[in-house]
């Protein structure tokens, strides 16, 4: 197949530090090149592959001074802008940025697949429900959306080669929060219930100062506290691969609290790779992530929390690391989302531009798809 994969330009593809998305788009466009596929990849100019790069700014747009890097700026407009311009070279497009270029796609005269790495919200999903020619994957089955109109046509959890991750049999005293700095993931429950525990918490994630609410909640909530518990919590800033790595196949557990519906969670199968176990909340995709009580705890508040930590020592981390890279790995998304293309280029052909999954589990026209099953 030739496939256009549009990603976005904030972070390099992959990453230097901070970006999950980033790194799921480059590990899908390397597992489709190896396996033959011609792939031209959209994205900023720094970014690494093995695909045709086609970039309209040199250098990922957090390493400029655009103050919009993640709305509608200049260059994210005209990459989505290029991408589509090309479509004749392709026999499916892959977009990652429905938020910005849904309105694109849905004139687009090639199949276009689209996920969308944020939570079906109501606001997002009319988008979807207006404008739906695309096809829509879900990266967990909590994410879904329900309107009938979205054009839903499967899903496929992330993945990552992480066999090479390092595992830690014996960890340290120490508990884990990965990821940025925000309301949303709970960075002010972590440090809680590392105080409450008199643990020591490291803090590897980044901080968009340039984001007026993160700012906001940084200021109000997370640099008092850092402040008032020096001696117990240590924020490292972001750090790369290795040294996140490092970090979880040390720690007791990764601490999750977070307080919106998350549709994946790729830290938590990372640090399941390293024999991390991950504590949670109980909200998005977590109940398809974690096995409670084999892979972490699923709780329900903050009292749950602290007496999962507590027995954090009864999951065996070994399991946590084959349960990993037995579900989570990145040949698996690969052949998932192969799987989807074909169905998506099948429908087209057959003049079915709308086929939403979840009304056609059970399609006697389509036996051989499972839709919503990957």
């Amino acid at each position: 197949m030739r496939i256009g994969m549009v990603g976005s330009l904030p972070e390099s593809i992959p990453p230097q530090k901070y970006g999950g998305t980033e790194r799921v788009i480059y590990h899908l466009v390397e597992g489709l090149v190896k396996r033959g596929h011609d792939v031209t990849l959209f994205a900023s100019g720094d970014s690494t592959t093995s695909a045709k790069l086609v970039s309209v700014v040199d250098k990922a747009l957090r390493k400029t001074n655009i103050k919009d890097i993640y709305g509608f700026n200049t260059y994210s407009t005209l990459n989505i802008g290029v991408a589509y311009e090309m479509q004749d070279q392709f026999d499916i497009i892959h977009d990652h940025n429905p938020h910005l270029s849904l309105p694109t796609a849905n004139l687009a005269k090639v199949p276009v697949v689209m996920t969308w790495h944020g939570p079906f919200g109501e606001d997002i999903t009319k988008l979807f429900a207006e404008l739906n020619r695309p096809y829509v994957v879900s990266i967990s089955k909590s994410q879904q959306p329900e309107n009938e109109d979205v054009n839903f046509l499967g899903n496929v959890y992330n993945g990552l080669p992480m066999q090479h991750y390092p595992f830690g049999a014996q960890p340290r005293d120490y508990l884990l929060y990965v990821g940025r700095i925000d309301a949303e993931k709970g960075t002010h429950i972590a440090i809680d219930a590392a105080v409450k525990l008199n643990k020591k918490l490291v803090i590897a994630a980044k901080y968009d100062s340039e984001v007026p609410h993160i700012k906001e909640y940084f200021e109000g909530e997370i640099k008092p506290r850092l402040d008032q518990y020096v001696d117990l919590v240590n924020w490292v800033g972001e750090v790369d691969e290795l040294q996140r790595n490092e970090l979880m196949k040390n720690a007791l557990c990764l601490v999750h609290p977070i307080t919106w519906p998350e549709p994946f969670g790729l830290a938590i199968i990372e640090a399941m790779a390293c024999g991390c176990p991950v504590v949670a909340n109980d909200l998005g995709s977590m109940r398809e992530i974690i096995i409670h009580g084999r892979t972490g705890y699923i709780v329900e508040n903050f009292e749950g929390l602290l007496e999962a930590i507590r027995n954090i020592d009864k999951i065996n981390r070994a399991y946590c690391r084959e349960y990993s890279l037995n579900n989570f790995s990145d040949d698996r998304m690969v052949e998932g989302y192969i799987k989807v293309y074909k169905k998506a280029l099948i429908l087209n052909k057959l003049g079915i531009p709308n086929f939403n999954a979840s009304q056609h589990k059970n399609s006697r026209l389509f036996p051989q798809f499972s839709f919503g099953d990957n």
